[in-house]
């Protein structure tokens, strides 16, 4: 039913069904009890849709479907908007003068990953078990405090009381690098200074873990010829993306749209009352 709050979508003549809105909307976020924001944005996106399948219709493109991974391929509209943005959209060549000066912005970016010297107590539990884990930090934690007040004795206390095999070596682990480790535990690596240990346990799928970073070595500088690639296709992309821009703003300037808000501006954002 057409109402205020959810007016008809006519995109260049062509009435777009309400079903095709409201399928939409469950796409989209909005506060609780404001379903018209979300039909708003829903709008927004279905008129965008109908206005790229006008144009790719117009030019009488019929791109085949493709695939998009295993047995899994695209819609007929999806094919038909990627033919359309692949004829239509063409981002400006990239100059080798623009990638050099991206490049020397801040060439600190870009390194070689980091390698950690890292030992560590663990305190056993299965994450699963709530009862155990909180009994497993209820240790983690005490032996945490004895850690912190005397790093001189961590290596006897992971030998005495850690659950790993790297008791054997004090809890030591080594050199470790990015995706050596569990991601949780790679994190607190990331937050740790050279000598620091963990000020709270780390929890992952192994147990509480105290963690030491015994020696840290900050990814080497890269030079521009080894990372020149990764930038020119950062710079690639972010200039398709604004062609892209470009391409749908001029299809949207020409086209007549009644029942969707094309633009909202950073000086007149959505209205979030009564709806």
């Amino acid at each position: 039913m057409t109402t205020a709050l959810f007016p008809e979508l006519v995109v260049n003549g062509e009435i777009v069904p309400q079903a095709v809105i409201a399928s939409e909307a469950q796409n989209h976020h909005a506060p609780k009890g404001k379903p018209g924001l979300a039909w708003r944005k829903a709008a927004r996106a279905v008129a965008m849709r109908t206005l790229l399948l006008q144009e790719a219709r117009r030019r009488g493109l019929a791109p085949d479907p493709a695939e998009v991974g295993p047995g899994r391929f695209e819609t007929g509209e999806e094919a038909l908007i990627r033919g359309l943005l692949e004829e239509a959209v063409v981002a400006e060549p990239l100059d080798e003068d623009a990638i050099r000066a991206e490049w020397a912005r801040d060439p600190a970016r870009f390194r070689a990953p980091p390698l950690w010297e890292v030992s560590h107590i663990l305190v056993a539990c299965d994450p699963r078990d709530a009862v155990a884990t909180a009994a497993a930090r209820t240790r983690a934690q005490t032996l945490g405090k004895e850690a912190s007040g005397n790093p001189q004795g961590f290596a006897r206390l992971a030998g005495a009381e850690s659950d790993c095999g790297s008791k054997s070596s004090g809890g030591a682990l080594g050199q470790l690098g990015p995706g050596d480790t569990v991601p949780e535990f790679e994190a607190a690596l990331h937050r740790l200074k050279e000598g620091e240990i963990t000020p709270e346990p780390v929890l992952t799928r192994h147990g509480w873990h105290i963690i030491r970073m015994d020696a840290c070595a900050p990814g080497a500088v890269l030079p521009y010829e080894s990372v020149r690639h990764r930038i020119a296709a950062a710079m690639e992309k972010a200039a398709w993306a604004r062609a892209a821009r470009d391409f749908t703003q001029t299809l949207v300037d020409r086209a007549d749209i009644r029942g969707a808000q094309m633009q909202v501006g950073p000086e007149q954002p959505e209205a979030e009352t009564g709806e």
